[in-house]
């Protein structure tokens, strides 16, 4: 048995751990909480690194739940059909830690192995033998589980290459968005930009298409809570703009420049299909180091 200083000592790293592996900051204290549990009703066991001991029970006890979601056939859930207090409950904890919104997106879209040995070893330095022994597999296939989540999750060339100068413009808009500066909007668009978007994504009434750069500057003002939540990456090889309020995936944007200017806003449900990978290179790259927290 762990004795419970030692459990305390390590619940900040266990919880940091479950929360990268489960993506939910409930199911990552109540996978803290049955490793406890099982900790303290454990045989008598001679644990020479308790910590380390804890993290493999963890593990397996995040595997079960990943694999059971898998068995189930559930996709993550887009954003706005989590709870409200979940999802902020989760966005508060993305903050405090420092934690990559782009890297939640894309861990979600892995496999429970590829997720399990890329956040213990790429993320928390546990050899590639532990995580096989609690993959309950060899070192090799371990390394290649880490190996598939990279090439997922790294950064790839986009189909569509933007230029600084581009990137620049969508920047300042997205920026000028999220505070609600109008005016500032307005002097990056076009006179004639459209924002469309899926019905899904917008409150009842609101029309699906907007016109006209007034138009769209004052009802992007009204969402510029989500604007704030929103991260670079890439979707389907092409640079654009992901929401994800508590690193849970909402939508996708796509901006269109015309001459420097915006002249298309686009804002979709991605499908569970869409490769969606870190930002292309010359995006602002999120921190994927948990150390740096």
């Amino acid at each position: 048995m762990v004795p419970i200083a030692e459990f305390e000592a390590a619940r900040p790293q266990l919880f940091a751990v479950a929360f990268r592996l489960l993506g939910s900051v409930h199911d990552a204290e109540d996978a803290v909480q049955t490793t406890w549990i099982k900790a303290s009703t454990a045989d008598a066991v001679d644990v020479r690194n308790p910590a380390a001991w804890l993290t493999t029970v963890l593990t397996h006890v995040c595997l079960d739940q990943l694999r059971t979601r898998r068995r189930r056939g559930e996709e993550p859930l887009l954003a706005d059909l989590i709870p409200a207090e979940a999802r902020t409950a989760d966005e508060h904890c993305l903050r405090r830690e420092n934690i990559s919104r782009a890297l939640m997106v894309v861990l979600d879209r892995l496999t429970p192995p590829q997720r399990v040995a890329y956040v213990l070893h790429d993320l928390f330095d546990v050899p590639f033998r532990e995580v096989a022994h609690t993959l309950g597999t060899s070192s090799d296939n371990a390394k290649k589980h880490a190996s598939r989540a990279r090439r997922r999750i790294e950064q790839a060339d986009p189909a569509f290459a933007t230029t600084a100068e581009e990137r620049a413009v969508v920047d300042a808009f997205l920026d000028a968005a999220a505070g609600g500066d109008i005016d500032r909007m307005l002097a990056l668009m076009t006179d004639d930009c459209v924002r469309a978007a899926d019905p899904a994504l917008v409150p009842s009434g609101t029309p699906p298409v907007v016109s006209g750069a007034r138009a769209v500057a004052e009802e992007t003002r009204l969402f510029a809570d989500r604007i704030r939540a929103a991260v670079p990456m890439t979707v389907a090889g092409r640079p654009a703009h992901v929401i994800a309020p508590g690193g849970h995936l909402l939508a996708v944007v796509e901006v269109t420049l015309r001459n420097g200017r915006v002249s298309r806003i686009d804002i979709v449900r991605p499908h569970p299909d869409t490769a969606i990978s870190m930002p292309a290179v010359g995006s602002p790259q999120p921190t994927l180091d948990p150390r740096s927290n």
